[in-house]
């Protein structure tokens, strides 16, 4: 009699001390799906940039689009890594967003590289309606075998030379020593002018320009003012020779697992600020240019003919892309440029 009451005895603790776990299983569900979702949204660029204004923007709008439920902590400066460290966080899920050079993160993404085919984008509205469209939607999605969601695609804007040695056309390159980051394009491109391309991690550029390590570099006007490239450059070349996007990025298997209206707001809030940068950029390149030349630097600007020149020079890096990636990509490109710009695009 007393083994059949402690059976039942027992029996009964079982049973309350599972319900006990069930009942602070579901009160934990129910204070979770209430707890604030925490974003980490990392970039590279300094805190007066368009870059770091569009991301307080788009922490602002989503913050108050989801009441409360949703708070991004921004990471401005590489505070979070390289671009290339950002990128594998997401992969990694150590990070939620990302704003990275579409040149720099290449390795991962190498069809990206369609950006830096030089003089492909004849202006900056065919290349924002380029982005905006099919194609730029494609490219977004071959992030997708990355474990990486592609949002939109901001703006550093047309890349520009610098050296200390003067640049006016073809010929001047041959011999010159420029930095490259980690893309076969971009080093093609070089290599077709004649300069010699050394790949340079960004961070060193600065002292390696200063050190004559190199004799210049190529980017967009945000870059050469905010990095101070024209403190240790004697020229500046307005080529607008190649296209430096920044691809919005989230973590996708975070992202999925995102309620559906948290998901569209995340989503809508990343491509209707790309547009508010790309002009906030475009007023900001006059004030770039106005310190550039303030500081002593000369500038030059390349006339119809030499750009014609240059541009024939280094038409073979677009073959070069079909090599690696075969035609598609590059053809659908052509095809919308010539439909918008209503032009033959020349290959």
């Amino acid at each position: 009699m007393v083994k059949k009451l402690k059976s039942i005895f027992l029996l009964i603790s079982l049973f309350a001390f599972t319900f006990i776990i069930q009942g602070c299983s579901l009160s934990n569900q129910k204070a979770n799906s209430n707890d604030v979702i925490q974003i980490n949204y990392g970039h590279g660029f300094m805190p007066e940039t368009p870059h770091h204004k569009s991301s307080l923007k788009f922490k602002e709008e989503v913050e108050k689009k989801t009441n409360g439920k949703v708070k991004v902590n921004v990471f401005p400066s590489s505070q979070l890594g390289s671009a290339r460290e950002m990128f594998e966080g997401l992969q990694l899920g150590t990070q939620e967003i990302a704003l990275v050079p579409t040149a720099r993160i290449s390795g991962f993404a190498p069809e990206l590289q369609l950006f830096d085919l030089p003089f492909l984008f004849p202006s900056r509205d065919t290349a924002y309606k380029l982005m905006d469209g099919k194609v730029g939607n494609d490219l977004l999605k071959t992030l997708e075998k990355q474990y990486v969601k592609g949002v939109v695609f901001y703006e550093d804007g047309f890349k520009h030379f610098t050296s200390n040695n003067k640049i006016t056309e073809a010929k001047d390159f041959k011999g010159q020593k420029f930095r490259t980051m980690e893309s076969p394009i971009v080093m093609k491109q070089f290599k077709s002018l004649g300069a010699n391309p050394v790949p340079i991690d960004f961070a060193e550029l600065y002292n390696s320009l200063q050190l004559g390590v190199i004799d210049g570099q190529e980017n967009p006007l945000v870059t050469i003012e905010n990095m101070k490239f024209y403190e240790v450059q004697d020229y500046l070349l307005l080529s607008e020779h190649a296209y430096l996007g920044h691809a919005l990025l989230f973590n996708d298997n975070w992202f999925k697992k995102l309620p559906k209206d948290i998901q569209k707001i995340l989503y809508d809030t990343g491509r209707e600020l790309a547009k508010w940068q790309r002009k906030e950029v475009q007023k900001e390149e006059e004030k770039y240019l106005k310190t550039i030349e303030k500081s002593g630097t000369k500038i030059i600007k390349l006339n119809e003919k030499q750009k014609k020149e240059l541009k024939k020079i280094t038409n073979p890096v677009h073959k070069e892309y079909v090599k690696m990636f075969g035609d598609k990509i590059l053809n659908d490109a052509y095809r919308e440029i010539e439909r918008l710009e209503g032009n033959e695009v020349t290959n």
